[in-house]
């Protein structure tokens, strides 16, 4: 069965385009960008999922006698190599790809996403697992939320609780990190060390020129919703600044807002929210408030500069600190000149979830890893302070809200955490499918021509979505 499944994963892959995940190596982009995506599920929904019928064939973890000496980490960048070196107790590093955990040497497998490659070589591991050599099976390996299905529904991933994280391990976690990793068992197959609740980022100087005060609040009224940001973007045109860098910028603010699921059984849905997010882009981009081009592209990060005159982002923690140029002298971030508000909607973007393989020969070595960085206060407190991420942990993210010394030197000393613990308690995850990267990367391909005037009706454009979708996806249906 294991084959089965991951074989199929593994011949329709190969030809598929991706999102680019959290903080690639060769861009610092986050865990989704809106770029075609095209890897098949591991089943046609979640309620029909082989692991109801494989779960028993997974292997019990023994976390009290590893044998392994060496843990194999595959991942797409090196955001969490970066946690587990600076945060996990006793971790040494030995050269770029390559640390060790006492006796146990860490190979870091990392495979940049372009062209899919992350996952297809993911899929080409954990296929080999039954035969692999004992020091060449994969151990432990990271997800995103799009595509987290794909993995956890199947025996290929542990249970967290077999491993031995108890719900008391991980009582302050915020649900919705949960239920991304959550199989149609009701088995949680994996965890993570953040959350990903968005906020809007603007440019203070820009705030003060055009509105007169750059305090969160004041700028907040200017952009409470939809309407208000209309307005807002045409007093910020005739200033000589785009409101947003690109249409795509809000995507993930309208798609997270929408009542449907992509799929519904095997028929595809498209949301009217979505719908609302093709017009109001169009709107956008022929009045010249904001660009057309795609997130991550050199003209994207043009507006983390000063010349590139673009007031706001859309963005969670990760994208604040860790991919908006700090390090970079004359950066808007590396000056302290963003701020943080809320915007017209709350949404969230990425998010990585870490999943224990089934066949490690480390299982208590997993089991530690996971419950240190997800479940461990201080950890995750030392996590925030050092790197401003926003942490899975409701009450140590509760503490730091509210601790007057807390400050993010990108954000100009703001404290913006109670937006985003208030965020993150509001997060739903119930519409969540195995077909949602690549249906969004489709629905975004289609209606990027029709935004473009490639397409003289969104009725035109979305019947190429549904000829892209259903060439991805032959199974559902319209």
């Amino acid at each position: 069965m294991k084959k089965k499944v991951l074989g199929l994963l593994l011949s329709t892959t190969m030809v598929a385009g991706m999102l680019t995940a959290c903080g690639s190596t060769a861009s610092n982009a986050p865990a989704s960008t809106e770029t075609p995506a095209a890897e098949t599920p591991a089943a046609d929904t979640a309620a029909e999922s082989p692991a109801a019928d494989t779960a028993a064939e997974a292997p019990a973890a023994d976390v009290s006698a590893d044998e392994g000496k060496v843990l194999n980490i595959s991942a797409w960048n090196e955001e969490f190599k970066s946690r587990l070196t600076d945060h996990y107790p006793g971790y040494e590093v030995v050269d770029g790809t390559t640390g060790k955990i006492g006796d146990v040497t860490v190979n870091w497998l990392i495979t940049p996403n372009e062209e899919n490659a992350y996952q297809n070589r993911l899929d080409e591991l954990l296929l080999a697992q039954d035969g692999a050599a004992a020091d060449d099976k994969v151990d432990l390996f990271l997800v995103e939320a799009d595509y987290a299905v794909k993995y956890t529904d199947t025996d290929y991933t542990l249970s967290v609780t077999d491993l031995g994280l108890t719900a008391n391990d991980m009582k302050d976690q915020y649900k919705y990190t949960q239920d991304v990793v959550t199989d149609s068992n009701g088995v949680i197959k994996g965890t993570s060390w953040q959350g990903c609740p968005g906020v809007m980022i603007y440019n203070r100087a820009i705030a003060e020129e055009v509105f007169g005060s750059q305090e969160p609040e004041d700028i907040q009224a200017h952009f409470s919703d939809w309407n208000k940001f209309v307005e807002s973007a045409a007093e910020l045109k005739k200033a000589g600044y785009n409101v947003i860098s690109s249409t795509a910028d809000t995507f993930r603010v309208y798609q997270n807002n929408a009542e449907l699921p992509w799929v519904n059984g095997t028929q595809i849905q498209v949301d009217d929210n979505l719908k609302k997010w093709v017009e109001d882009s169009k709107a956008l981009a022929d009045a010249g408030y904001c660009g057309t081009h795609g997130q991550w592209t050199d003209d994207w990060t043009k507006g983390f500069y000063p010349e590139g005159k673009v007031f706001a982002y859309f963005g969670p923690a990760w994208l604040i600190d860790f991919s908006m140029a700090k390090d970079v002298e004359g950066s808007i971030a590396h000056d302290g000149g963003w701020a943080a508000t809320e915007g017209p909607q709350g949404f969230y973007w990425g998010g990585t979830w870490i999943c224990a393989a089934a066949g490690t020969d480390n299982a208590g070595l997993v089991a530690d890893i996971m419950k240190k960085m997800t479940c461990d206060p201080e950890i995750m407190k030392d996590i925030v302070l050092k790197d401003n991420d926003f942490v899975n942990n409701r009450t140590v993210m509760e503490e730091l809200a509210n601790d007057p010394s807390y400050s993010n030197e990108v954000l100009g000393g703001q404290n913006p955490l109670k937006m985003f613990c208030a965020g993150a308690d509001n997060i739903d995850m119930a519409n969540l499918t195995a077909y949602d990267q690549g249906l969004l990367g489709d629905y975004q391909t289609a209606m990027g021509d029709y935004i473009n005037g490639n397409y003289a009706t969104y009725d035109e454009a979305l019947e190429q979505f549904y000829t892209l979708a259903l060439q991805r996806y032959p199974e559902l249906t319209r």
